[in-house]
């Protein structure tokens, strides 16, 4: 079910932001708004996307990899490492075959074709989710919510440095939440006869502040966006700092919720997905 609605939020999304004249806007505008205060900010973002390469991205894995296996995991070392490829294998073809129609909002950036799902964000979010999967459970909280702070600074670095639209991000969280999803099918199919539930090794407190925090950040995502329609006619270009301001807090809201909730899904099941060992 979760993968389910992931995948079907991930074409809602595509849908809308992509293939809409309104969608198309809202994400112009706040790829516009990100430089206000840019000068500010350049040096951290560009050291959080810098640090995101195919080396870091190995390393990763292979830290995941040795995480699971000296916990004795087998299975979860190969679909951890199976869940970081494919998300990330399947965000670059679709970033590559997805198609993108001009509807003249953005000039600039139209020659560039499609940009969604964000491959910057993915390698963050696909390590993160896969962290959360592989660590003891006295340490899963804690990396729920580092994970998910990591990821979500990484799809904010992308808006304010220029690279992606706010959608793009948001694309890229969903499909690490279905991959994580199916991961979870796989776990449970090669253990469920070894392992056994522990309701000791749930983290539901912190699963629902987690849960919370991005569910309130959406909605004020959400709202942002809502009071943007009105000026919908507007080209981008005559905007003043006021919308441009909103469109970029309200859409990197939207982008830190929507991993808050992804991560905050893994955190409630992981108890169940990766369950302790019987004797």
């Amino acid at each position: 079910m979760l993968a389910l609605a992931q995948t079907a939020a991930f074409l809602v999304v595509w849908r809308f932001a992509v293939h809409t004249q309104l969608g198309q806007w809202l994400d112009t505008v706040a790829l516009t708004g990100n430089r206000i205060g840019q000068d500010r900010i350049d040096g951290p973002v560009n050291r959080i996307l810098n640090a995101m390469s195919v080396v870091s991205l190995l390393a990763a894995t292979a830290m995941i990899g040795f995480i699971a296996l000296i916990r004795g995991r087998k299975a979860l070392a190969v679909t951890a490492t199976l869940l970081i490829a494919g998300a990330n294998v399947s965000t670059q073809l679709l970033k590559r075959y997805l198609d993108r129609p001009d509807f003249g909002i953005d000039p600039e950036r139209a020659a560039a074709g499609n940009s969604l799902p964000s491959g910057h964000t993915a390698v963050a979010a696909s390590v993160a989710v896969a962290l959360i999967l592989v660590l003891p459970p006295k340490l899963r909280a804690a990396g729920a919510f580092l994970g998910a702070g990591y990821a979500a600074a990484a799809g904010v670095a992308t808006l304010s440095a220029g690279w992606h639209r706010p959608s793009d991000a948001v694309a890229a969280y969903l499909v690490v939440g279905a991959w994580a999803a199916v991961a979870g099918l796989v776990l449970l199919f090669f253990q469920r006869e070894q392992a056994v539930v522990s309701r000791a090794d749930a983290h539901r407190v912190a699963a629902a502040v987690l849960g919370l925090g991005g569910v309130v950040a959406l909605v004020v995502s959400a709202l942002a966006l809502s009071w943007l329609v009105d000026r919908s006619t507007v080209p981008v270009e005559e905007l003043t700092r006021r919308p441009l301001f909103i469109g970029y807090a309200g859409s990197a809201a939207g982008i830190a919720g929507t991993i808050a909730v992804v991560s905050a899904l893994v955190l409630a099941t992981v108890h169940r997905l990766v369950p302790r060992w019987k004797g």
